[in-house]
């Protein structure tokens, strides 16, 4: 994983009453880059614990054992996200980042805190793809030969499904992407291909999945409890499951992510009822309700 760099809020808008967009500038996001496309590119963000600095790591260090020696208090929090864009001019670049504000009760984590509070000049530390490292991973957007794509998610997945379609918006891929958002004031524009249909879809009080499960004309499944997270892909399980025929071609390429238990719902159906092949689809938990994600 390449070294952290220092992140400085460049601008901080409320963009809709669900979502933080902010731009990070600064001197050393010169270095963060990439030569492909970043889809659903995953970025550690680590934020200062209140009333303490950031963490610093000695020059040649492995910083990552470093950062998880240190006390809690000094080593801040590390959180995943998405980038929603990178973009490079003479001047700068800017790396832009949009947190969903998770307003209900006992949901509210340290990252949104500290976003709904963020002012320009506040500094975190970003670990992304760098142009003088190797390659950092985290990419599972992968179609193969695909030529008709399904991008399914909640709020949190949004950042991803805009990269992801943004990045695609030359091509001549079919497909639809459907996204669940707690209000219709939280749909946000995104300039995707033409051939690609996008839904937003509005809880407006319904729980979480409904309504992907209903586009996606799936039966609902009973409750899934588990502590653990689903991460399933064609070249990755968490579960531990076969990977044969990772590079099988297919028409069809689901990409999901979510809260867990969605999302491991929407697999279970679409694996009984539609036959789906493993080597088709990508499963992701990006957070799970009632837990405090960590890392």
């Amino acid at each position: 994983m390449p070294a952290p760099v220092t992140a400085i809020v460049e601008s901080v808008s409320q963009i809709s009453p669900n979502f933080i967009r902010i731009v990070f500038s600064g001197p050393e996001l010169n270095l963060v880059g990439s030569t492909t496309p970043l889809y659903d590119q995953r970025i550690k963000l680590i934020f200062p614990t209140p009333g303490n600095p950031l963490p610093v790591f000695p020059p040649g260090v492995n910083w990552y054992h470093h950062w998880s020696q240190l006390h809690d208090t000094s080593r801040g929090t590390m959180r995943t996200y998405s980038i929603r864009s990178l973009e490079r001019d003479e001047q700068a670049t800017r790396l832009t980042v949009d947190f969903v504000l998770h307003t209900a009760p006992g949901c509210t984590g340290p990252a949104s805190t500290w976003a709904a509070a963020a002012t320009a000049g506040a500094e975190i530390l970003i670990v992304a793809p760098r142009l003088d490292a190797e390659p950092m991973g985290g990419i599972e957007f992968d179609p193969g030969t695909a030529t008709n794509i399904v991008l399914v998610g909640d709020e949190t997945a949004a950042p991803a499904i805009a990269r992801i379609l943004e990045d695609l918006a030359d091509t001549d891929i079919h497909g639809k992407a459907l996204i669940e958002i707690p209000s219709s004031k939280d749909a946000l524009p995104i300039k995707n291909p033409a051939s690609v249909e996008v839904s937003w879809l509005p809880r407006n009080g319904r729980k979480h999945g409904e309504l992907l499960m209903e586009k996606l004309a799936l039966h609902h499944c009973e409750t899934v409890i588990s502590e653990d997270m689903v991460w399933e892909t064609p070249t990755f399980s968490a579960a531990g499951e076969n990977l044969q025929n990772i590079h099988a071609k297919n028409d069809d390429y689901y990409w999901i992510a979510g809260e867990s238990g969605v999302v491991t719902n929407i697999r279970r159906s679409l694996i009984k009822e539609r036959g789906v092949a493993r080597s088709q689809v990508a499963f992701m938990g990006y957070w799970k309700h009632g837990v405090s994600m960590r890392g």
